[in-house]
């Protein structure tokens, strides 16, 4: 007897090295026992040293395909990562307020690992708006939470800042904090901060953001509790950089089926 797998819709760009993006997405929801059903925001020039330059996808196509397929299966959760226009996020805050009982990941993307800046003020104003109310868990590194909480003099208070927008959880990744270990907190509304540290690989990854939104994604599709999902998701990204490779003249990238590794 087949025995169908939790689906995880995912809006992302698509990225050519494969490090990162929607690949990365599908990657990491084969490995965690998942179906990806996965659609492209955006088409992207970069490499594993930075990006060069992002074309939108039509909002009018995204949504078109976003709803024939949630006419047509069951979605246990929403990944949502790259967009580029103020016009994709329109789209999906109509489409999220149509499902209002699926839980959305949100990995909010500004810039490229070398400096390319995918997003401009609009863009973020429209994510904090539109995106941020409907969204269950928001993974921001420290650069990512800074501009979008813009008031906030702490990371403390500019994690409040986005619970206060109606997110009702904020991790916040420590990988560009300058700590000897990784530091990753959980942010919830009227609950104490829980703290997550991990050993600080040598290398910087392309691709890691993606990795960590879409696994804990794909863990709540598995109707995990959020802590017990957000453990394992910080688990799997920390395996599959330890396990990264280099293919490029730039950054890491994971090893996504770290699990599945066949000696010679």
């Amino acid at each position: 007897m087949d025995i169908a797998k939790p689906t995880v819709m995912c809006f992302s760009g698509l990225d050519p090295t494969g490090g990162a993006g929607i690949q990365a997405d599908i990657e990491t929801l084969f490995s965690s026992g998942c179906h990806c059903a996965p659609i492209v925001t955006c088409l992207t020039v970069q490499n594993t040293q930075n990006a060069m330059s992002a074309s939108e996808v039509s909002p009018a196509l995204i949504i078109q395909q976003a709803r024939a397929i949630l006419e047509d299966m069951e979605i246990a959760c929403f990944k949502i990562g790259l967009l580029t226009s103020v016009q994709t996020i329109e789209v999906l805050h109509t489409l999220l307020k149509d499902y209002p009982d699926i839980p959305v990941v949100l990995d909010p993307i500004i810039s490229a690992g070398g400096g390319f800046e995918f997003g401009n003020q609009d863009l973020i104003d429209a994510m904090r708006t539109l995106l941020l109310p409907l969204t269950t868990v928001i993974t921001p590194n420290t650069h990512e939470l800074k501009l979008l909480a813009p008031m906030g003099d702490s990371l403390d208070a500019c994690a409040s800042e986005l619970l206060d927008s109606g997110c009702q959880n904020v991790l916040l990744t420590g990988t560009h904090a300058p700590t000897p270990e990784i530091e990753n907190r959980l942010y919830a509304v009227h609950q104490d901060v829980v703290l997550y540290n991990w050993p600080r690989l040598e290398f910087e990854y392309h691709g890691s953001g993606c990795t960590l939104a879409s696994a804990i994604a794909g863990y709540l599709a598995h109707h995990l509790e959020l802590r017990e999902a957000i453990q394992r998701a910080q688990r799997f990204t920390w395996e599959s950089l330890n396990h990264g490779f280099r293919n490029g003249f730039g950054q890491h990238l994971p090893n996504r089926s770290f699990w599945n590794q066949q000696k010679p």
